[in-house]
């Protein structure tokens, strides 16, 4: 088992990772530009949806998500056990803390703040958006992030793994109950349809071909495999952007402080919930390689799932599209911030406890 985590913590964040924010900038350019170009074919995109899911949104999004999932050795849930304390400060910030926060932080800003800023007719699509988005934990990145700030190979693979299994049993009812708190209608078959969509197949999908392919060639060849994809996973995420931003241009050109004032219950809730998991691992007695990682997993989201949820529930154009879009685009600078404070604090937390 530990060779498994060994050999998916190995590789370090990429060029292309690493400037992911800086794509993301220039899809928002791109997208725009092209919304503005090419309304028809943003059209046509946009009419060819069955049961409220759009076709070609759905195909990039699980040319994400697979590859991603691909990573995950559900067998590795067995060792939860050893890193118990941290295993459950990540999943009390995760489940408990994160959704909660974000929906009240969204509130003040978004609907109360920044309310005169906003058009109003959107600011509740905003804030369903930011539920979304810190209902989802991250999975894929964390890894890179882990492994970034020398976390514990082993407590990092069960503690996603875990969260993925979880996301199957908690993700509908939690987005529906805040949303629900929100005064957000929720259409709940177009949610249980886009769990089952981007999370339940998904998982078993990749699963499968995970099996046959340590079965076929053994970890060589699911690296091979992870490697062709690990590209066009990024790239099908950019080209959903330009689709997102294609759609929203018109929106974000009359209204360019709207990203903006998205963005700061985004930053300041990463930052929230980073320390709380920081925090309570030095509490707990948490060794730090646990309680580096279980800083991250606490604080950063699986902006792809948000995204495609966003889109299933409330359509391409709608503010909560854009909301998770915002996500992505502050995802990599601040937990590549995060990463640096919990590797320069590392004196202060082995130190004695206070």
């Amino acid at each position: 088992m530990a060779t498994i985590a060994a050999e998916v913590q190995r590789p370090g964040i990429g060029t292309f990772e690493r400037y992911l924010s800086v794509w993301v900038a220039l899809c928002i350019v791109a997208g725009i530009e092209l919304g503005h170009l090419l309304p028809g074919a943003f059209a046509t995109i946009a009419a060819a949806e069955v049961a409220q899911v759009n076709l070609v949104v759905a195909g990039l999004i699980w040319l994400m998500i697979v590859p991603m999932l691909l990573k995950i050795d559900f067998g590795s849930l067995g060792s939860v056990r050893q890193h118990w304390k941290g295993v459950g400060v990540t999943l009390f910030v995760n489940w408990a803390v994160k959704p909660f926060s974000m929906a009240a932080l969204g509130t003040v800003f978004l609907g109360w703040l920044f309310a005169p800023l906003l058009p109003a007719g959107e600011i509740p699509s905003y804030i369903a958006g930011l539920i979304l988005l810190a209902a989802a934990p991250c999975t894929a990145m964390v890894f890179v992030w882990s492994n970034l700030c020398d976390g514990e190979p082993t407590y990092t693979l069960s503690q996603v793994a875990l969260n993925d299994v979880l996301m199957v049993f908690l993700f509908a009812p939690l987005v529906g109950l805040l949303l629900g708190v929100a005064s957000v209608t929720v259409p709940w078959d177009t949610l249980l349809l886009s769990v089952a969509l981007y999370i339940v197949v998904p998982v078993i999908v990749a699963q499968i071909v995970r099996r046959a392919l340590l079965a076929s060639g053994g970890q060589s060849a699911l690296d091979r495999v992870l490697a062709a994809l690990g590209l066009g996973s990024l790239v099908a995420l950019l080209a959903t952007l330009v689709l997102l931003f294609g759609f929203q241009g018109e929106q974000i050109i009359r209204r360019p402080v709207v990203i903006a004032l998205i963005a700061v219950p985004i930053l300041i809730q990463v930052y929230l919930n980073a320390g709380i998991a920081y925090w309570l691992s030095k509490r707990l007695g948490v060794a730090w390689c646990v309680a580096a990682p279980a800083a991250l997993i606490g604080a950063s989201n699986f902006f792809e799932l948000a995204v495609a949820a966003a889109i299933s529930l409330f359509g391409l154009k709608s503010g909560a599209a854009l909301a998770t879009v915002v996500g992505v685009l502050v995802e990599v600078p601040v937990m590549l911030s995060v990463v640096a404070i919990v590797k320069r604090t590392r004196e202060w937390y082995e130190g004695a406890s206070s």
